[in-house]
């Protein structure tokens, strides 16, 4: 990675500002607040220096803003002296209420900080949440935040990988954003084999998870029930977890899903490959709500989010939980780490 940090440290994390009028601006301005109590590395947020103030003082908190020029001028000493923020696009605050030019903040924040992890300037990207409906009024194109990373990246979208990682669980949906009806038809032998293989390397490199082991679910009532209840599971289930198998990855199931996430069987797994969005994201979210991160698999940069939403209803309010978003901050310089000790 580019840049003039010591042996040993990372370059800052790249924060988008998500949907200013939701509840990303406060969050980043309480990680920075609580920034020596949690041991937080050094992040710097793209934009919306005006609306991060406010949003910090709807939460009882005075942040001073440090503008910077670029990424390579944020080390641990200007950091604790304020919060830096990148770019000179800003606005309004106006929280629960989202509008067009929020939205073009919004994309302009994402566009320029994973441009500035690409090009080596921060070590890891995590994004604050949007609002896909907002967004697409703004022209983005593409089902979330996920899929135009991937583009950015110039990675297939087949190769991003989403994966929901909290303390009790870490679960991946091989399908995401599709309806229920079609989920019988994308699944295929080669689809599992394919994001499989991704999800056994990212938690080997990423994680450090050296012989990681993953538990299949099943997409029917009780795994298909020997074919009375559904064929998925024979034909194409089944046929992934043995070729994987051969190829050397700890691969068990299909799994019947009321039976995956007890807490008896998390113990046997290190993620769970998930049929469906919901089927990975319901039991994640019951567990891990307030701790739940949404990292990208496959990707050339290191991408986690907190694993929520906008939450429009409460933004401004001073209530919303930061815990998703520490836990995404610390994730992302975890992997970051990694990566680092890696290069040559």
């Amino acid at each position: 990675m580019s840049g003039s940090h010591p042996p040993g440290e990372i370059p800052p994390l790249a924060l988008s500002l998500g949907d200013p009028a939701g509840i990303g601006p406060e969050l980043i301005a309480e990680a920075w607040f609580q920034r020596r109590s949690l041991g937080l590395a050094p992040f710097v947020v793209v934009g919306g220096a005006n609306i991060v103030t406010s949003a910090a003082r709807s939460r009882g908190l005075e942040v001073p803003i440090v503008a910077v020029e670029t990424m390579a001028a944020v080390d641990a000493a200007l950091f604790d002296r304020g919060l830096p923020v990148l770019s000179s696009r800003d606005g309004v605050y106006a929280p629960g209420k989202p509008d067009a030019g929020g939205a073009q903040l919004a994309l302009h924040s994402l566009t320029e900080a994973c441009r500035a992890v690409r090009e080596g300037e921060a070590s890891a990207l995590v994004t604050l949440p949007v609002a896909k409906s907002q967004l697409a009024l703004a022209g983005f194109g593409h089902p979330g935040q996920t899929e135009f990373l991937a583009q950015q990246c110039g990675v297939s979208e087949r190769d991003a990988v989403m994966m929901l990682a909290g303390p009790s669980l870490r679960a991946v949906p091989l399908t995401v954003h599709c309806p229920l009806a079609e989920v019988p038809q994308r699944l295929t032998v080669d689809l599992i084999i394919h994001k499989a293989q991704i999800v056994a390397r990212a938690l080997r490199e990423d994680f450090g998870i050296e012989h990681p082991r993953l538990a299949l679910a099943g997409l029917n009532p009780h795994a298909g029930e020997d074919g009375r209840m559904g064929s998925e599971e024979a034909r194409i289930i089944a046929p992934a977890v043995a070729a994987l198998r051969e190829q050397g990855i700890e691969a068990t199931g299909p799994h019947p899903g009321d039976a995956l996430f007890t807490r008896r069987a998390r113990a046997t797994y290190d993620v769970a490959l998930a049929m469906y969005h919901d089927q990975a994201l319901i039991p994640l979210k019951a567990l891990d709500f307030d701790e739940g991160v949404n990292v990208t698999l496959g990707l050339p940069i290191v991408r986690t989010s907190p694993d929520h939403g906008t939450a429009f209803a409460i933004a401004g309010e001073g209530i919303a939980d930061p815990g998703a978003t520490f836990a995404a901050l610390r994730m992302a310089t975890e992997c970051a780490t990694r990566r680092t000790r890696r290069e040559p």
